[in-house]
């Protein structure tokens, strides 16, 4: 089975989006570049320097599928049923979206109700030896205290929000994670690149 990699574009301050779910200025980076890359579903194109767009190509075809909390998920109106990986997708979500599923009837996307943990497996599944992507913030957090993350990855952006809504680990149950030494750091244009093994 492949890993399970939280990854998230953060800001200084720890944070994925802003008190009403807006990014601000934490995807200029995907646009402040010479290279141009198509995502995979073909929904737009990223624009990065030739350092970021090397890291881009390395993870996005190491992606087999996706798993997102139900916020995320309905501020992105599930991505109109493909989302811009052209992965399959888990939503962890206590209430399943039936007019959604009825309205995406050949979207490639998973509800789980009972929880991260099947959440994980049912991704890991649909992902064979590829990467199962853990979105930043609430899932992210109950994958690190269940130690079910394998790696942390961070695109980390030179901007302070100051206060945000979404950080991208929220309230821990143990004081301290202590993660290992960088595996990958990638200095980009106003981002740099960031893994870290979970001990």
């Amino acid at each position: 089975m492949g890993k399970v990699v939280a990854n998230a574009i953060m800001s200084l301050d720890g944070y994925v989006a802003k008190q009403d779910n807006s990014i601000g200025r934490l995807f200029d980076w995907l646009q402040n570049g010479e290279v141009a890359i198509p995502t995979p579903a073909g929904d737009f194109t990223v624009h990065l320097n030739p350092a970021s767009a090397q890291h881009w190509r390395n993870w996005v075809s190491s992606v087999g599928a996706l798993i997102c909390g139900r916020t995320l998920f309905d501020v992105t109106q599930g991505w109109q049923g493909r989302h811009s990986m052209d992965v399959p997708v888990v939503v962890v979500t206590h209430r399943v979206p039936q007019d959604w599923i009825e309205a995406h009837p050949d979207a490639p996307f998973t509800f789980v109700t009972d929880g991260v943990e099947a959440a994980v497996a049912a991704a890991q599944e649909l992902a064979g030896d590829r990467v199962v992507a853990v979105t930043g913030g609430t899932i992210a957090q109950q994958c690190l205290d269940l130690g079910l993350l394998d790696e942390v990855a961070i695109d980390l952006v030179p901007v302070v929000m100051g206060e945000g809504n979404r950080p991208f680990f929220g309230r821990l149950s143990s004081p301290d994670v202590l993660l290992g030494n960088p595996t990958a750091c990638v200095q980009g244009d106003r981002v740099t690149h960031l893994v870290f093994p979970v001990r």
